[in-house]
């Protein structure tokens, strides 16, 4: 026997709840699984142990797009904070402050290296490299040789595991977009004289990596997905936890999706008109029957894993930052979250907590290593950096997180666009969305657009967006786009939105 449902979730991360909790102000037929048997929230989810909390990452709620922000403060009104964003790069045994300050940086590198660092930058933008294919040449083009072996190299090799040569130029004009170095130097200049950074003239572009403020759920990003999870299902929809798709078949005939759930207490079956998933893709495919031709295509696809080493630690006041990038090649972790600067509320009084992040690939060394061993390399590492003591940590837990990031590699593209066309082609009504749905290394309020616009596309009955143009800006541009959103508005009005299909099953 199955259970129907209109629309029917695959995980419940950001991406995920986003579209059930748009979709669920307009029909309880909407349900959600996830294979956590605890936490919704996905990456963005809030770890507790032993009355700390902390993130995985860290997750800074800011976006361009004012409909991100209206959905934040209407799922938590009351719990965020302005949170100053601190954060510095360790190198070479000294810490530079990032955005950069110019004198510090100066000083740390000294006046022949720095006039180096020039010379290699106006050479490269003298002679650029002609359409540059990888993360290497793309970072040499903006940045020039010199900077790019200092700042970018040994940080995004410990990131991905992979040579810089390796990764496909997409990643760093997607992750690095906007920021010139021109820009970046004229910013330091401002603050080395102690002035703020000119702000954003109204519809110029916002530099990510120059921001100097973010808000902050007061207990952490978990907060946030929590109470999601709770006003869905107090809408009558449900979120399932410990589920786990095991199958999914298209029924032409029907013109429904079957699909098999395994659950703690056995398989369950269940039918929809609309399926969106926010799994990685490449679990998405195969759990499709028949399978699709390009299987091949989706087990080509690579994810990064890290792990996050939490670190008690019996001081207030350590140092401002919220985080620190490790670009230092004598330890192995690549970045260092203090997490009472991210927010004073995940720590008891008196307290510190520590995020040290482990970039790895699931069932290597690093991953399968015992809890007590990462813990005392963390221990170890942090005190060779010189944040802490040893004798000051008093505890530590271990969280490991797979699939964390999609990789871009040299083959990623034309494995994504086989699969899209594939599933274009034999899965009608099913739906990716998100980070690893699309196989798109996008942020917390990106993966909320490709839910928010997939959910308007399942009300008005109709594609009218396509959420593949959501950019790494959470920018989507389209002609006579407000003039769709509110022609779905008046739909909705009208009760005339939910395709007949969905509204005759409810």
């Amino acid at each position: 026997m199955s259970i129907h449902t209109d629309v029917f979730v695959i995980g419940a991360g950001p991406a995920g709840l986003t579209a059930a909790y748009c979709l669920s102000k307009h029909t309880p037929s909407v349900i959600v699984i996830e294979k956590d048997p605890v936490h919704v929230g996905g990456i963005s989810r809030t770890v507790a142990h032993d009355g700390f909390l902390f993130d995985i990452g860290g997750h800074r709620f800011f976006s361009k797009s004012k409909e991100v922000v209206d959905l934040w403060n209407e799922i938590l009104p009351d719990d965020f904070i302005e949170r100053p964003r601190l954060s510095r790069i360790f190198y070479g045994g000294k810490f530079y402050s990032y955005p950069l300050n110019a004198m510090e940086a100066l000083r740390n590198l000294g006046v022949i290296e720095s006039a180096a660092c020039v010379l290699s930058y106006l050479k490269a933008r003298a002679a650029p490299i002609e359409q540059p294919a990888t993360f290497h040449q793309w970072v040499r083009n903006q940045f020039g040789e010199r900077l790019f072996s200092i700042f970018f190299k040994t940080y995004t090799e410990k990131v991905w595991g992979m040579s810089c040569d390796e990764i496909s130029a997409d990643w760093a004009a997607q992750r690095i977009k906007g920021l010139d170095l021109s820009v970046a130097v004229l910013n330091a200049l401002r603050r080395s004289l102690g002035t703020t950074p000119k702000p954003a003239a109204a519809g110029e572009p916002v530099v990510k990596t120059l921001i100097e403020t973010f808000r902050y759920p007061r207990k952490g990003p978990g907060m946030m997905w929590e109470a999601a999870a709770r006003k869905i299902v107090a809408r009558g929809a449900q979120v399932l936890m410990g589920c786990e798709l095991a199958s999914l078949a298209y029924d032409p005939r029907r013109q429904l999706w079957d699909i098999e759930v395994a659950t703690p207490s056995g398989p369950e079956r269940y039918t929809s008109w609309h399926v969106i998933s926010s799994a990685p893709l490449a679990e998405l495919v195969e759990k499709i029957r028949p399978r699709p031709i390009s299987l091949f295509h989706a087990r080509a696809l690579r994810y990064r894993d890290f792990l996050t080493v939490a670190l008690m630690v019996d001081k207030p006041d350590l140092f401002p930052d919220n985080w620190i990038y490790i670009h230092d090649p004598s330890v192995k972790v690549g970045r260092v979250q203090n997490f009472r600067s991210w927010s004073p509320e995940m720590v008891p009084a008196g307290k510190t907590c520590l995020g040290l992040e482990y970039f790895c690939f699931e069932g290597d060394g690093t991953w399968a290593a015992p809890d007590d061993e990462l813990i005392t390399l963390a221990i170890r590492e942090v005190e060779t950096i010189g944040l802490v003591t040893a004798a000051d940590v008093t505890g530590g837990c271990v969280v490991r997180q797979p699939k964390a990031y999609p990789v871009y590699d040299e083959s990623y593209r034309d494995n994504v666009a086989m699969i899209r066309r594939d599933l274009d082609l034999g899965c009608p009504n099913l739906h990716v969305i998100g980070r690893n749905g699309m196989h798109k290394y996008n942020n917390q309020d990106h993966a909320m657009m490709t839910a928010m616009l997939t959910a308007e596309n399942i009300l008005a009955g109709e594609q009218r967006y396509d959420v593949w143009n959501v950019n790494e800006d959470a920018e989507y541009h389209e002609a006579g786009r407000e003039g769709a959103r509110e022609g779905v508005r008046e739909a909705l009005a009208s009760e005339r939105a939910v395709p007949k299909k969905v509204s005759d099953a409810a």
